[in-house]
């Protein structure tokens, strides 16, 4: 299987790590213009399991493999990302469709996540237990096997390797399976990457398929960790199978999150928070301010602001430096994205910026008074579209907040900081910022949802990496063997 495409960085990838594929390939294609650039292998059932079974039987050297070892694989990976850095953005602009500061963002943080995840690799793996008995008692910490990685096309470099780096430095193989609309730059680039750091093959694997090749791998006998990340309902799906088949399931779904703004805002400020908290990127992440509750005292020169930041951005071509937005991703989500703005409208809301679209380039778009029926607001968009909701009390703040089973972030935007926390007490959300917008995520931080958004805080930071990627085992040891009375 080949890719066709001039970069020997990402090419080369298909003489190593890289899994040839028997369910056909597809083309390669940049949402900007439509280009073919290339075509890539699409994994299935088969070549699920023949990868399993590669990665079970590498994974024990790995898991024996020193943690200098792993630690220093780890911290060569973060270097390559950060030495290849435009090669990989351009890829990322390409077939991404990301503009050049949010390109430059994921390799940052994919960097990021390998050198916390080098330090992870050194990091106490255990605690002495107290024991009634003359022995002595530990828990400790053992790689879980195999980890199935599946992760989606909106932000696909860090959204697979968050996973993939601290799975790999605790000693356990990784199966990833990217989605085929962004295989190159959330799946090849990764398997080089890897490869030029020094997993041995094997340990690390890149299958980019559908639904066929997700279903094996949660089904796999040999995998015994999924960490998928995507729609609420594809991540239901997974996790009813991943139950079946007794295997523990991350879940990191979608959102619909809300950023408040209280009556004591700058609303130049709070507007500048606002529309990068809901445009960047397309709003094609899971993060995104899908709802602004804003206090009716400042809710009309909130909109205003708003509205005119959006009406001057600029849309186009991702590769263009001068594009502050670039295209969605296929027409699929164009065409849903349109509707729910249609349908928003025919529902009563004011269409105050956007709402048009040539090609896969839409407009940054502002809807006025909606309410919590409006489908823009009730649904998750994963556009670029801010809906806008009155509030005049906390109360009926708190009661709109809840009014949705999302709950992955939440900002609060108040010269009184105590206030936001007040209200952060009275929102379930896996996420809060107080005085930014919803749009964060560090190596070092926990990340994940509640209630319709995930089964919590699966990613990022030394606790919750271990917990999710490796199994507690106990043990004890004394010096002679214990008698019993038979």
């Amino acid at each position: 299987m080949t890719l066709i495409a001039s970069e020997d960085f990402t090419s080369a990838v298909f003489t190593g790590a890289w899994t040839p594929a028997k369910g056909g390939d597809a083309p390669v294609v940049s949402p900007s213009s439509g280009e073919v650039l290339g075509r890539t292998g699409i994994a299935d059932a088969d070549d699920v399991r023949d990868a399993a079974v590669r990665a079970a039987r590498a994974q024990r050297g790995w898991a024996a493999a020193s943690f200098e070892e792993r630690a220093a694989v780890l911290r060569r990976a973060g270097d390559l990302l950060e030495a290849s850095a435009d090669e990989i953005m351009g890829w990322l602009r390409r077939e991404g469709g990301a503009a050049a500061g949010m390109a430059g963002f994921q390799v940052h943080v994919a960097a990021g996540e390998c050198f916390e995840a080098a330090a992870l690799a050194s990091q106490p793996h255990g605690e002495i237990l107290r024991t009634g008995k003359p022995r002595l008692s530990f828990s400790r910490q053992v790689p879980a096997g195999v980890v199935g990685v599946i992760a989606p096309f909106n932000v696909p470099l860090i959204l697979g390797i968050r996973s993939v780096a601290p799975a790999l430095a605790v000693g356990n193989a990784v199966i990833l399976k990217p989605d085929p609309r962004t295989a190159v730059c959330g799946g090849a680039v990764m398997a080089e990457v890897f490869r030029r750091a020094g997993v041995p093959e094997g340990v690390f694997q890149v299958l980019p398929g559908g639904a066929a090749a997700g279903e094996a791998l949660v089904a796999d006998p040999h995998v015994r960790v999924i960490s998928f990340t995507g729609s609420t309902a594809a991540g239901r799906r997974v996790g009813e199978a991943a139950g079946r088949h007794l295997k523990r399931v991350h879940l990191e779904l979608g959102g619909n999150s809300p950023l408040v703004v209280l009556d004591d805002v700058d609303v130049d400020a709070a507007a500048s928070v606002g529309a990068w908290g809901s445009f960047l990127h397309q709003g094609q992440i899971c993060m995104t301010t899908g709802r602004h509750l804003v206090h009716e005292s400042v809710a009309d020169a909130y909109v205003d602001r708003l509205s005119a930041r959006a009406d001057a951005l600029t849309v186009g071509d991702a590769e263009s430096d001068a594009s502050a937005l670039g295209p969605v991703i296929d027409a699929g989500q164009r065409d849903k994205i349109h509707a729910l703005v249609t349908g928003s409208v025919d529902h009563g809301a004011e269409l105050r910026a956007g709402g048009t679209y040539e090609g896969l380039f839409y407009r940054p778009t502002v809807l006025d008074r909606v309410d919590a029926a409006t489908p823009a607001y009730a649904e998750e968009v994963f556009g670029p579209v801010a809906p806008v909701v009155r509030f005049s009390s906390v109360d009926e703040l708190v009661e709109l907040a809840n009014s949705t089973e999302y709950g992955l972030c939440l900002g609060v935007l108040t010269s009184n900081p105590m206030r936001g926390m007040e209200i952060a007490d009275r929102v379930p959300s896996g996420i809060v910022h107080i005085n930014d917008q919803t749009v964060d995520d560090e190596a070092v931080a926990p990340f994940g949802g509640v209630g319709d958004s995930g089964t919590g805080s699966r990613f990022g930071g030394t606790r919750a990496n271990l917990e999710a990627f490796t199994e507690t085992q106990w043990v004890t040891m004394q010096a002679d063997p214990a008698r019993y009375p038979f």
